[in-house]
C-alpha cells in the first residue's frame, strides 16, 4: 500500500484576520495531534500551495471568500477527500446545512475503538437541515450537556459531491483538545469547587486546576472506599477518533496512514515518580533514596530554595535519579510570580548543584496564573518539561486535565497560537495514603486507563511524606508493584522528554513496494515501533498486527536510515 499524501489546511489569511481581532485560532493545535502520531503532512493555505496533489485534505481554518470556498468544493467533486473539523457557514450552506455552534456535551464514538463511556467534547460545529436527516449511527453520535442529554447528531456527517466526499466532524475537537489540556481562559480567579466539598479549588491561590473544564458530576467516579477521581483521558481519545476516521478514509482510497509508537520497542506505557523537596528535610531525602534502592527505580527530583546540603545532591545524582527545578510563587513563603523570580530561584538551584543544566519543572503548589507565562520563561531558561499541571485537592485526582500523553502546549492568540517548545506532563495524585489525601484503591483505574492510551503513569510523591508518614511509602510500594504487573517501565522525566523529542525528529518517508517504512532524520537510542494500518481483512499471515485505535495495523521495527548531514 501507499501513504496517503496528507494536506492540514490552515488558512494564513484569515488566522491573522482572527488574530488581529483577539479570537483563537486552536485549529493550529492539529499540528501538534500530527506531529505527537508522527503522521507526515504539508499545511495548505489556499492562497499559496495546490490541495490538488493530497489525497486526503484535513480543513482546520477555511477562509471564507467565494473563491476559497468553490476551491475546495472543486477538490472534493474531483475525487478529493477532506476531513472537516471547523463550522465554515458557507460550506455548510453548499451542504443544504445551517450552523449551530453549542456547549459542551458527549461524543458516543464509533463501536471500533471500543470505549465503554462516551467522551466529553466543549463545543459543537453541528450542522442541521430544515427538516430531519437521516444520519447513520454507525458513525457515532452526541449528546447535550450530558452523557444522558438530548442526542443533537451524529459525530460524523458524510457529504458526497461528485467522485469525492467530505467528512464533517460534529464536535470541535482541536478546541476540546486544547480546552481539556490548558482551560479555555487564562488564570486569572479561582475555579469553582466540588459541590459535594471535596475539592476547595476556590483557596485564594491561582493554580493550574482553577481552569479545569470537566463536570463534577459527570466525569467523577468512586472508588468502593469512596474516593472522588476523573477517570477519563478525554483529550487522548478525541486524538484516538481523530486518527481512527483519518486512517478509515485513507483505506477507503487504498491508501495508508502509518504512525510512529509513542515508545521504543518493547514498551508499551511508562510510569514515573516526581517527588517535591518542600521543607528540604535531610533526613526526608535518606528515607526516599533508601526506599527508591529498595524498589529498584529512578525518579525526578524537583528542589525547592533553599535545597539540600550539596552531599545530598551528590548522592542523589550518583544513584541515577534527576534533579529538577520547584518554582516557588507562594507568596506567604515570600515567593513572587515573575519571570525574574523564576530565574533567579533557577540559577541558585544551578549553583548548588553545580548543574549548568535542568530539564524539569514543577510549580510548587501547582501555583499558575495567566495561559502561557510559565512555558516561555521555561523556554527561555532551557527547561524542556513541565510537571504543573495536577490536581492540588483529594476530590479532583486522576485525569482532571484529560490527558496522561507528554505534549506540546499552545499559545494564546496573543502569540499567534504557536506551539511551545515544553512538554507538559502532567500527574494524577499526590501522596496517596495521606492522612488528608486519597488512599490506594484509585491506583488500579489510574493504571487500566494510562495502560489503555499508551501514556504516562505520573505519580507525586513528597519527600516529608515519606519520612513523617509510614502509610504513604506503603503506597509508593503497591504503586510500584502494580505497575510492574502492569508491565510499565519506570524512567525519569528526563529520560521521557529525551525519548519524546527524539521520536518527533524522525520522519516517515515512503512505505516501499515490501510494506517496510523507509525512514530518515535523526535515529533515536532505542528503536522506534512504526504502525501501518491495513484492511480489516487484509492477510497480515507472517506479520505482527494488532489493532490500534480501532484499526488492523502492521507492526514494523525498521532499519533506520541517517539523514544525511553536511
Amino acid at each position: 500500500m501507499k501513504m496517503a499524501k496528507i494536506g492540514l489546511l490552515l488558512d494564513e489569511q484569515t488566522a491573522n484576520k482572527k488574530w488581529a481581532e483577539r479570537e483563537n485560532v486552536f485549529a493550529f493545535y492539529m499540528k501538534e495531534v500530527l506531529d505527537h502520531f508522527g503522521i507526515p503532512y504539508q499545511v495548505i493555505s489556499e492562497n499559496t500551495d495546490p490541495m490538488e496533489e493530497m489525497d486526503l485534505l484535513i480543513a482546520g481554518l477555511l477562509n471564507e471568500s467565494d473563491q476559497a470556498v468553490q476551491q475546495l468544493i472543486s477538490y472534493i467533486k474531483n475525487g478529493g477527500a477532506v476531513l472537516h473539523l471547523s463550522d465554515s457557514p458557507k460550506l455548510a450552506r453548499w451542504a443544504g446545512c445551517q450552523v449551530d455552534c453549542g456547549g459542551p456535551g458527549y461524543g458516543y464514538p464509533a463501536k471500533e475503538l471500543g470505549y465503554q463511556k462516551p467522551v466529553r467534547f466543549l463545543k459543537t460545529n453541528h450542522w442541521y437541515r430544515a427538516a430531519p436527516a437521516d444520519w447513520n449511527a454507525k458513525e457515532g453520535f452526541l449528546t447535550d450537556g450530558s452523557p444522558e442529554g438530548p442526542v443533537i447528531g451524529e459525530l460524523w456527517m458524510t457529504i458526497m459531491a461528485g467522485s469525492g466526499k467530505m467528512v464533517h466532524c460534529q464536535a470541535d475537537l482541536p478546541y476540546s483538545i486544547v480546552g481539556l489540556q490548558q482551560g479555555l481562559e487564562p488564570i486569572h480567579r479561582d475555579g469553582v469547587p466540588a459541590p459535594d466539598g471535596t475539592a476547595g479549588i476556590d483557596d485564594g491561590l491561582l493554580k493550574a486546576d482553577d481552569s479545569f473544564t470537566m463536570d463534577w458530576s459527570c466525569d467523577r467516579e468512586t472508588t468502593d472506599t469512596g474516593m472522588n477521581y476523573f477517570s477519563e483521558a478525554y483529550a487522548d481519545r478525541w486524538r484516538e477518533v481523530f486518527y481512527h476516521k483519518l486512517a478509515e478514509m485513507a483505506l477507503e482510497k487504498g491508501l495508508t496512514v502509518p504512525f510512529i509508537g509513542r515508545w521504543p520497542a518493547g514498551i508499551d506505557q511508562i510510569a514515573t515518580i516526581s517527588h517535591d523537596s518542600d521543607f528540604n528535610l535531610e533526613e526526608s531525602a535518606e528515607v526516599t533514596l533508601s526506599l527508591l534502592k529498595e524498589c529498584g527505580i529512578h525518579s525526578t527530583w524537583c528542589m525547592i530554595e533553599p535545597g539540600y546540603e550539596s552531599g545530598m545532591y551528590k548522592k542523589i545524582k550518583q544513584e541515577g535519579h534527576e534533579l529538577a527545578y520547584h518554582y516557588n510563587a507562594l507568596e506567604v513563603e515570600n515567593g513572587v510570580w515573575s519571570e525574574m523570580e523564576f530565574k533567579r530561584q533557577l540559577q541558585d538551584l544551578k549553583t548548588k548543584t553545580g548543574l549548568k543544566h535542568f530539564c524539569t519543572n514543577k510549580n510548587h503548589y501547582t501555583l499558575f496564573k495567566g495561559w502561557g507565562e510559565l512555558f516561555e520563561w521555561c523556554e527561555k531558561e532551557g527547561i524542556q518539561l513541565d510537571q504543573s499541571r495536577g490536581p492540588s485537592k483529594k476530590g479532583n485526582i486522576g485525569f482532571l486535565f484529560g490527558t496522561c500523553l507528554p505534549y506540546f502546549p499552545i499559545a494564546w492568540h496573543t502569540e499567534k497560537n504557536r506551539k511551545y517548545d515544553v512538554i507538559e506532563l502532567g500527574f494524577l495524585t499526590q501522596d496517596l495514603n495521606h492522612h488528608a489525601l486519597a488512599d490506594t484503591t484509585v491506583i488500579e483505574p489510574f493504571l487500566e486507563e494510562v495502560q489503555r492510551i499508551g501514556g504516562v503513569a505520573h505519580f507525586l510523591f513528597h519527600q516529608l511524606h515519606l519520612l513523617e508518614q509510614p502509610k504513604v511509602g506503603e503506597a509508593f510500594r503497591k504503586v510500584v508493584r502494580e505497575a510492574r504487573a502492569r508491565k510499565f517501565e519506570f524512567w525519569t522525566s528526563e529520560q521521557i522528554s529525551r525519548w519524546e523529542r527524539a521520536r518527533r525528529r524522525i520522519k516517515i518517508d515512503r512505505l516501499a513496494p515490501s510494506g517496510e517504512p523507509e525512514l530518515s532524520g535523526e535515529a533515536p537510542t532505542a528503536s522506534p515501533v512504526i504502525w501501518v494500518p491495513v484492511p480489516k481483512h487484509a492477510n497480515v499471515l507472517g506479520e505482527e498486527a494488532e489493532i490500534r485505535f480501532g484499526h488492523l495495523c502492521i507492526k514494523k521495527i525498521p532499519v533506520f536510515k541517517q539523514a544525511q548531514t553536511s
